[in-house]
C-alpha cells in the first residue's frame, strides 16, 4: 500500500504544432483526491506561475503533494516538485525537488544546459553536486507532465500508438512512454467527461514496471488535464480523481451535469 500511494503522489506530480503553451497558461491550478476504496490517502496540487530565466519571462509549475488522515499515521509524505521550462519550447531551465516520504528526504536543485546536454545536479542534504549528460530536449517530472499536455497531433493518435520522450530523475534519464489506449466517457463529481486513455510505459526496473496495471484518463478538450489515474490491485483498486481547479486556458468541457 505505501509503495502504491508513494506512486500515485510521484504519477500526479508528474502525471500527457510547436511547444507553446497552448494548453494551459500562468494562473492554472489543479487539484487532485488519492482514494482507496472510501479512504482519502492523499492530496496533490500542481499550480502554474511565471518566473524570470535567462532574463526572459518561463513558466514555473509548482506541485505538492501529501498524504492524509489514516494514511499519514502510516505513512507520512510531504513533497514538492518545481520546474522551470521555456515558453517555446517547453524545455526546462531548472528543477526542484524536496521530499520527506516516511521519514525519506530529499533536497536537489537540478540546472539544465540543453545546448551542452548536461545537467548540473545540487543535492543540498548530501552538500554534493554533479553534472550529467542527458540526451537532447531531455525533460524533468514536472515539465513532461506539461510537455505532453502539448505534444502535437495528439487528437488524432490512433489505438496502440504511443508518445515516447527522454525524462529525468534520481540522476538518471529514463525513456518515458504513454500508450494510446482509446476514448471513453467518465463520470466524475463535475459531471461526466469525454477522456482519452493512456496507459504509461518505462524501462523495466525504473520507476514504473511495464506490467503494472495503470490507466490515466486525459481531458478530451483543448487543456489535456488528468481526469482519473488508476491502478488495478489484488482486491480493489486506488485512484486519483481531480478534485478541484482554477485558471484553465480552455473551457472545461462537461457532457452532463452531475
Amino acid at each position: 500500500m505505501k509503495k502504491i500511494l508513494l506512486f500515485f503522489l510521484f504519477f500526479i506530480l508528474l502525471g500527457s504544432g510547436t511547444q507553446k503553451g497552448d494548453a494551459f497558461d500562468v494562473g492554472e491550478w489543479l487539484k487532485f483526491r488519492i482514494h482507496y476504496g472510501v479512504i482519502n490517502a492523499g492530496y496533490a496540487t500542481l499550480e502554474t506561475q511565471e518566473a524570470i530565466r535567462n532574463n526572459k519571462k518561463v513558466f514555473h509549475v509548482i506541485g505538492k503533494g501529501h498524504t492524509t488522515g489514516m494514511s499519514r499515521f502510516f505513512f507520512r509524505v510531504e513533497d514538492v516538485y518545481e520546474s522551470y521550462f521555456d515558453k517555446i519550447t517547453g524545455n526546462p531551465y531548472q528543477f526542484v525537488r524536496k521530499i520527506d516520504e516516511g521519514g525519506y528526504t530529499k533536497n536537489q536543485e537540478g540546472f539544465f544546459n540543453q545546448e551542452s546536454n548536461k545537467i548540473l545536479v545540487k543535492d543540498y542534504k548530501g552538500k554534493t553536486e554533479k553534472t550529467i549528460s542527458i540526451p537532447n530536449n531531455t525533460q524533468d517530472i514536472v515539465s513532461t507532465f506539461y510537455y505532453l499536455r502539448n505534444y502535437p497531433n495528439v487528437e488524432t493518435m490512433k489505438v496502440g500508438e504511443s508518445i515516447a520522450i527522454d525524462m529525468f530523475f534520481d540522476d538518471d534519464t529514463t525513456k518515458f512512454k504513454l500508450k494510446f489506449l482509446g476514448r471513453e466517457n467518465i463520470n466524475t463529481k463535475f459531471g461526466t467527461v469525454s477522456t482519452m486513455i493512456f496507459r504509461p510505459l518505462v524501462q523495466s526496473g525504473r520507476i514504473f514496471k511495464e506490467e503494472e496495471s495503470l490507466t490515466v484518463w486525459i481531458s478530451d478538450d483543448a487543456n489535456k488535464i488528468p481526469i482519473r489515474i488508476k491502478a488495478s490491485l489484488v482486491v480493489g483498486s486506488i485512484k486519483a480523481d481531480l478534485d478541484g481547479f482554477k485558471g484553465l486556458k480552455h473551457p472545461f468541457l462537461v457532457k452532463a451535469k452531475p
